[in-house]
C-alpha cells in the first residue's frame, strides 16, 4: 500500500475509532468489513474496500460514488458533447 493511501486510511479511520474507544484495530477492521457486506477473511480485506466504506457509510444508499460525482453531467447532450472534444 503506498504512503498517501495509509495516510489517507488512518485519516478516516480516526473519527470512527473515536466513536469505539473500547475496540481494537483488528475489531474495528472487522466490524467495518461487516458493515460493508465482506464475509471473506480480515487479511483478505482491501485498502480500497476500507477506504470506500469510511467515505461513504454516512451517505445515503442513493448517493454518487465521490469520484464518478465530479464527472456527471446533468444531461446526455452536454457528456456527448464533452466526451467528442467539441466542448469543455
Amino acid at each position: 500500500m503506498a504512503e498517501h493511501r495509509i495516510t489517507e486510511l488512518l485519516t478516516l479511520l480516526r473519527p470512527y475509532w473515536q466513536q469505539y474507544p473500547d475496540l481494537n484495530l483488528s475489531s474495528v477492521l472487522a466490524q467495518l468489513a461487516s458493515e460493508a457486506g465482506f464475509q471473506g477473511s480480515l487479511a483478505e480485506v482491501s485498502d480500497d474496500m476500507l477506504i470506500y466504506q469510511l467515505k461513504m457509510r454516512q451517505e445515503k444508499p442513493e448517493a454518487m460514488i465521490p469520484g464518478l460525482a465530479k464527472d456527471c453531467e446533468p444531461d446526455f447532450k452536454t457528456a456527448l458533447l464533452k466526451a467528442r472534444g467539441i466542448i469543455k
